[in-house]
């Protein structure tokens, strides 16, 4: 029989796990929150999630577009190729809203890493 301290401190980790993931998870901010409430989000470091639509690439600068179910947005990359047309990513980077036009944004995510 395992002594109460390591059952105790066993229970903690999975807490604490657990909530590490959910709060991962939780930071994803769909595309169409920073698309309509760009001046909130302007200049600040966002993640986002979904698949990746047209794609441009040279010497490993580029752009591409993901979509996910609330919007799309254009990503500049100047790490790495842009993602394959298709693939799923999640994208950490400065959101950068150029110009709003009623309620219509024209924004860029300016890539820092893919998760």
């Amino acid at each position: 029989m395992r002594p109460r301290s390591f059952r105790r401190t066993s229970s903690y980790v999975c807490v604490l796990t657990t909530l590490v993931l959910v709060a991962g998870c939780a930071s994803v901010t769909p595309i169409g929150d920073l698309l309509q409430n760009s001046s909130k989000y302007n200049g600040k470091t966002v993640k986002v999630k979904g698949q990746v639509g047209e794609s441009a690439g040279l010497l490993g600068r580029g752009g591409y577009q993901l979509t996910d179910k609330t919007g799309t947005i254009t990503v500049i990359t100047e790490t790495a190729a842009p993602p394959p047309k298709g693939d799923t990513t999640g994208v950490k980077g400065v959101f950068q809203s150029l110009f709003t036009l009623g309620s219509k944004s024209l924004a860029v995510l300016q890539e820092q890493s893919r998760f």
